[in-house]
């Protein structure tokens, strides 16, 4: 099984996960031909760069004569901040930069990018549903659309949950809609020509500080990439600058099946993907490593997890289904609940948390604070878990990601996303039941050609 590890030391932007991948051996030609294909106007500029003495690969996004911004934010409404206004970790930064050639990037090419017809008026911006015609009717493979339009969901959604309003209502600004296009774009053929059958990440470091954007000055994370976030591992490092976007974060959370250490694997290759600004003590690049796994007989993955358990006897009913919520918003690997006989005939029950390790301390002040318990108990335990990736499925009311479960490359578990379904569900009238289904059937197809 091909793996790919993600090192977001430093966080993770669009620009720099491109960067990753061609440094890890992504022909930017490749790139290149999928920019043609979206029509918008748009090339890419590759190039060589250090970072606190790392070379590493730079991919920027230009429009005619003038290089994009970070082209993050999904944004309401139709006036706006320019971009130049943002204060941003991956801004462009031309004195933090020594630059070098790198062959072959076809920096000046321009032949068949230019469609005017593709353009969004000025200040008006594009909608979600614009930008799926735009991905939809391009030149691409199958699998790099749906990639591609999976990415855009998740951004857009959680758009949408912040502003509180429609997700056909949110809208990318003018200026920045290109560049946002064509790193999810390129991001998505990146990934296919690289051939992955899983990606792994590290806890990521999102920065610190605040962030000035067209809704004003925010908190690093800003509200979208939080949202997005949600079960990731994530810290800060003390650094306070923006250093995971939303569209960073956005992949992230669309192509990455698990968080942790450095997996178990024979290492091929790694790349390294820059972001514009040196960081004091770090440098400012994400990290690829990519190779085979060495786990060929059986394909499990150890790990240590954190195992938290409380005895309950005398808390309200009504209290389990919210205090167990709270604990798998705030990290929990799973949450359940055993009926117990307590002392002098009392019927209780025994809450057990599984947690990633250093997340224990901020599960256990949450049973403290939100159950009757005087005590927790705390160990740590060994697990073994089957290799796990996502695929997408398209249904005929939308899309569902498959969660698919490998041992010795044979697929031993599968399973459609409930909230997928429970959205599309819920959104479209149909049974629920009847979603779930469809998804099954359509992946079992397409596993069986």
């Amino acid at each position: 099984m091909r793996i790919a590890y993600l090192e977001c030391f430093s966080g993770i932007s669009g620009d720099m996960f491109l960067g990753a991948l061609v440094d890890a051996g992504v022909p930017p030609a490749a790139l290149e031909s999928a920019v043609s294909a979206l029509g918008l106007g748009a090339r890419l500029e590759v190039k060589k760069v250090m970072r606190s003495g790392i070379t590493a690969t730079k991919v920027d996004v230009w429009v005619g004569d003038e290089k994009e911004g970070p082209a993050e934010e999904l944004q309401q409404g139709h006036s706006h901040e320019p971009r130049h206004a943002h204060s941003h970790e991956h801004h462009h930064s031309p004195a933090a930069q020594t630059e070098m050639p790198l062959p072959h990037s076809h920096e000046d090419s321009r032949t068949g990018v230019s469609a005017p017809h593709n353009h969004a008026p000025h200040g008006h911006g594009r909608s979600l549903s614009e930008i799926r015609h735009i991905i939809s009717g391009a030149r691409l493979d199958d699998r790099s659309k749906q990639r591609a339009l999976a990415i855009f969901q998740v951004l857009g959604e959680a758009e949408a949950k912040i502003h509180n309003n429609a997700i056909e209502k949110i809208h990318f600004h003018e200026v920045g809609a290109v560049d946002a296009i064509v790193d999810i774009v390129c991001a998505a053929v990146a990934s296919e020509v690289m051939g992955i059958d899983e990606w792994v990440c590290s806890p990521i470091n999102v920065g610190g500080g605040t962030v000035k954007c067209a809704h004003g000055v925010l908190p690093v994370p800003a509200p979208a990439v939080l949202e997005m976030l949600h079960g990731v591992p994530v810290y800060s490092s003390g650094i306070e600058k923006e250093l995971t976007t939303p569209t960073g974060a956005a992949i992230v959370k669309t192509v990455v099946s698990r968080f942790g250490s450095v997996p178990a694997f024979k290492v091929e290759k790694a790349g390294y993907g820059a972001g514009s600004r040196e960081l004091p003590g770090q440098p400012n690049v994400l990290r690829i490593t990519i190779g085979e796994t060495t786990a060929t007989k059986t394909a499990i993955a150890p790990e240590f997890i954190s195992v938290l358990e409380a005895n309950l006897d005398d808390m309200n009913p009504q209290v389990f289904g919210y205090v167990m919520d709270r604990l798998m918003d705030s990290g929990a690997l799973d949450v359940f609940g055993t009926p117990v006989q307590m002392k002098k005939g009392r019927p209780g029950m025994l809450l057990t948390v599984l947690c990633r390790t250093e997340d224990a301390q901020k599960l256990t002040n949450i049973l403290f604070s939100e159950t009757t318990t005087l005590g927790v108990r705390m160990r740590e335990e060994r697990r073994e878990v089957l290799m796990r990736r996502a695929v997408e499925v398209k249904t005929p009311w939308g899309e569902v990601r498959m969660k698919v479960a490998n041992l010795n490359g044979t697929v031993m578990n599968y399973a459609p996303e409930y909230e997928d379904c429970r959205r599309i569900a819920s959104e479209k009238g149909v049974p629920l039941k009847t979603v779930m289904q469809e998804a099954i059937k359509v992946y079992l197809d397409q596993k069986n050609g």
